[in-house]
């Protein structure tokens, strides 16, 4: 990748993404974190042999490429500290609804910005992110956006506008995938499943679902009428489903997501 690059922030997503590009062949020499808790630090340190610092600027100075994992609601706090000439750098930012030109007002003008929205699958190498540029940003950058986030799963280019849809489907939408394991889990007990087979059961079953969807590129609604066999068990369940409105619990959380989203933009 011939960039050094740097983190602010060193938490989960930004160790997912410090796993990808070590499993990628990029030297844990050319990777640093910059991260306030030193207890945190020494664990990167410790696990990936990665360079730690407690100073964000000190981590610019040396870093061709910038990721920035903070969290939202102190990005103008940290990006504010940083001070002048970062010109010359590409910052990558996953951080929910802050805005690229916004993020270009907090490091100058001209400044080379490209956001992502990851999500936590990245933590075993399997997320989803979706990638869209800032108004200074090359296509260069772009490409070695999308070089290091397919390190940690698979990627797309979207407008930045089609983000906070982005956040509702994928960079929430593990949380709800859970919830689902969840109450399969819960429904298997109540028939008598051991909690350990009915967790196992129902997590396979949406994972080897999802891989199988993947990869025969079916739409989903063809892959279910295949399982939904006539007067089976299955459209009766189905059935059920749609009569308590999982559909559309479904939609209605994902818009509130997005709104939320929006929201975190507009501050």
């Amino acid at each position: 990748m011939e960039k050094r690059i740097g983190f602010i922030g060193g938490g989960n997503m930004a160790e997912a993404i410090i796993k990808g590009l070590l499993a990628g062949g990029v030297p844990a020499a050319e990777i640093a974190v910059s991260e306030p808790s030193e207890s945190r630090r020494n664990v990167l340190a410790e696990r990936y042999s990665v360079q730690v610092h407690a100073d964000n600027v000190e981590l610019c100075r040396m870093s061709d490429t910038i990721i920035l994992a903070v969290k939202p609601q102190v990005a103008p706090q940290v990006l504010g500290a940083l001070g002048s000439g970062l010109t010359g750098k590409l910052f990558i930012s996953i951080m929910a609804g802050v805005k690229s030109a916004a993020i270009e007002g907090m490091l100058g003008s001209g400044t080379r910005v490209i956001r992502v929205m990851p999500n936590t699958p990245a933590l075993v190498l399997q997320g989803a992110s979706a990638i869209s540029r800032g108004y200074h940003a090359t296509d260069d950058d772009q490409v070695l956006a999308r070089r290091i986030f397919d390190l940690v799963g698979t990627t797309c280019v979207v407008d930045e506008k089609l983000l906070d849809a982005v956040t509702g489907v994928s960079g929430s939408g593990p949380a709800y995938v859970l919830t689902f394991i969840e109450a399969l889990s819960d429904a298997g007990v109540k028939h008598g499943l051991t909690r350990d087979v009915a967790t196992a059961l129902a997590a396979q079953t949406v994972y080897g679902t999802a891989k199988l969807l993947l990869e025969s590129h079916e739409h989903p609604a063809a892959l279910k009428s295949n399982v939904a066999s006539p007067g089976g068990t299955t459209i009766a369940a189905m059935h059920s489903l749609d009569r308590d409105g999982f559909r559309a619990a479904t939609i209605n959380a994902v818009d509130v997501c997005v709104a939320r989203s929006k929201e975190l933009g507009e501050r």
